[in-house]
């Protein structure tokens, strides 16, 4: 606890089990109960992306670690710095490779998460557990981020703890050499420059930079707010939007800081892009990139960023102006999106410079997610990376626990997959506005029937009386209509819920509109 503690995980997400009671013995008052292991790792996710920090949760033997699995795989596709810690079967009881039916007990419990996690640790000794989770800490803050697993045998956990030794990482310093050959691509050129989610901690020199290029900056999901929407330079809409694609087109070169040029952030690689790439990541991607760069530059971004500014002469912006603004504006003119349009405007209107927005996989979570303005980076959790529906109500804890005002965005259908979270909330008293846009089912894959031409089939719910349901958890709630649900977001103390019933159409940063004229 003590070691996670240092490295900013000073609240731990978790389940009690019969395997785990140990930690839960010397955890003190750190440790923050969920309803669900699966919870208790999107919290710890939820709780990386606010802060920057490592997130941490704690989970029992054999179920209770499976049951984290999709949480983990969320976290793994956004490079979420998360330390899952899991109890195994005891080691006194272990047979290598025998399963005899102990409580819990699996073949290889850690190869469970191996395809997802950036590295497994099964330390089998006070020692071991000790060195391990030193190296574990560095692992999961070390570029690139990721979550990492580790198990560690019941009556290990019981035993005295053994101090380790202190947690480091190294940061790549960017090579000269590689900075010269970047800046000879950009100099001269109109520039876009492409805000991944590796940028969110240099927005400064980001933003430094676009002014002094005159270039218009684009963020990826994980990018937004970087650098704040009502900044000159920032786009504040997302590519997949006519209006943008034809921007970034029209440039000469991208520069792309910090990754994310993904499938869902690129419609699957078809965005158009300029003749010339640059990248900028704080190390080596784990996988090769789709897009081969012309320059490609690693290490610390920040000084990236400055080392070109210094290489390269001013250049005047080139992009139009108020294209967010004619973008929102052709959307609310339109009978399929003005709803949606309303909807992310009532949310920006109840939101805070210091608010966080967790979205989830629902269509209303998209248009937040994608349209919202951002006043800062880490102002948006949205589970875009490995698309695991049920993110938002869970994450929202995390979000909050870390001292940060939430508006949760929540279909119904994704809502009820964590719905006792809603006990979390009322237990800690979390600053958390859950907003649940109830259209009855699974509304975007009914959409996804629907453009197929197919039948609906399995996305129609039956649903329950949300502000009752509520109510119950001692929750304050509201039902309201899209007119007034402005004034029901406006900032709150404690837990709430708003319930809105609307099917609102799809934006097109979901795949059955990325090819629409």
């Amino acid at each position: 606890m003590d070691a996670v503690a240092v490295h900013g995980a000073s609240t731990v997400f978790g389940l009690p089990g019969v395997h785990n009671l140990a930690f839960w013995k010397g955890a003190g008052k750190t440790p923050l109960v969920v309803r669900h292991e699966q919870a208790a790792v999107y919290a710890a996710d939820g709780w990386a992306r606010t802060t920057g920090r490592l997130g941490a949760a704690v989970v029992t033997t054999g179920p209770g670690a499976a049951n984290a699995l999709a949480a983990f795989g969320e976290a793994a596709s956004v490079g979420s710095p998360v330390l899952l810690v899991a109890s195994e079967i005891p080691q006194r009881l272990r047979r290598e490779g025998r399963v005899r039916g102990v409580l819990h007990e699996s073949r290889d419990q850690a190869a469970l998460f191996a395809p997802l996690a950036k590295a497994v640790f099964s330390p089998r000794t006070a020692a071991e557990v000790a060195e391990v989770l030193d190296l574990a800490l560095a692992t999961a803050m070390t570029h690139p981020r990721g979550p990492v697993y580790m198990d560690i045998p019941a009556d290990v956990l019981g035993e005295p703890a053994v101090t380790g030794t202190a947690a480091h990482w190294h940061e790549i310093e960017p090579a000269d050499a590689d900075v010269d050959a970047a800046a000879a691509v950009l100099d001269g050129a109109r520039v876009v420059i492409w805000a991944g989610g590796g940028a969110v901690d240099v927005e400064p020199s980001l933003a430094v930079l676009a002014e002094h290029l005159g270039a218009p900056v684009v963020a990826g999901y994980q990018g937004r707010g970087c650098p704040p929407t009502d900044h000159p330079a920032s786009v504040g809409l997302p590519p997949h939007e006519p209006e943008v694609a034809a921007l970034i087109g029209a440039a000469d070169v991208l520069l792309a800081v910090g990754g994310d040029l993904d499938g869902m952030n690129t419609r699957n690689w078809t965005m158009p892009r300029p003749p010339k790439l640059v990248t900028l990541d704080p190390a080596l991607p784990r996988d090769a990139p789709e897009w081969p760069a012309d320059a490609a530059v690693t290490g610390r971004l920040g000084d990236a960023l400055r080392g070109l500014r210094d290489r390269l002469s001013p250049h005047p912006a080139w992009a139009p102006d108020g294209l967010r603004k004619e973008v929102l504006a052709r959307l609310a003119a339109d009978p399929r999106t003005s709803e949606a349009v309303t909807l992310v405007e009532a949310v920006e209107s109840a939101r805070t410079a210091e608010t966080v927005l967790v979205c989830d996989m629902a269509v209303a979570g998209y248009w937040v997610g994608g349209y919202a303005s951002a006043p800062g980076p880490r102002r948006l959790a949205y589970p875009v990376g490995w698309g695991t529906l049920g993110f938002g109500l869970p994450a929202a804890i995390g979000a909050a626990a870390a001292g940060r005002p939430v508006i949760a965005v929540c279909g119904d259908g994704g809502l009820m997959m964590g719905v006792g979270e809603l006990a979390t909330l009322v237990q800690e008293q979390l600053p958390v506005t859950v907003l649940v846009v109830d259209d009855g089912g699974y509304g975007m894959l009914r959409y996804d029937q629907i453009h197929a031409g197919d039948d609906e089939v399995g996305v129609d719910l039956v649903t329950p009386d949300f502000p009752a349901l509520a109510a119950a958890f001692g929750i304050p709630a509201r039902q309201v209509t899209i007119r007034d649900l402005a004034g029901a977001l406006a900032p709150a103390e404690g837990p709430r819920l708003v319930h809105l019933r609307a099917r609102l159409t799809p934006p097109r940063t979901t795949s059955p509109r990325w090819h629409e004229d």
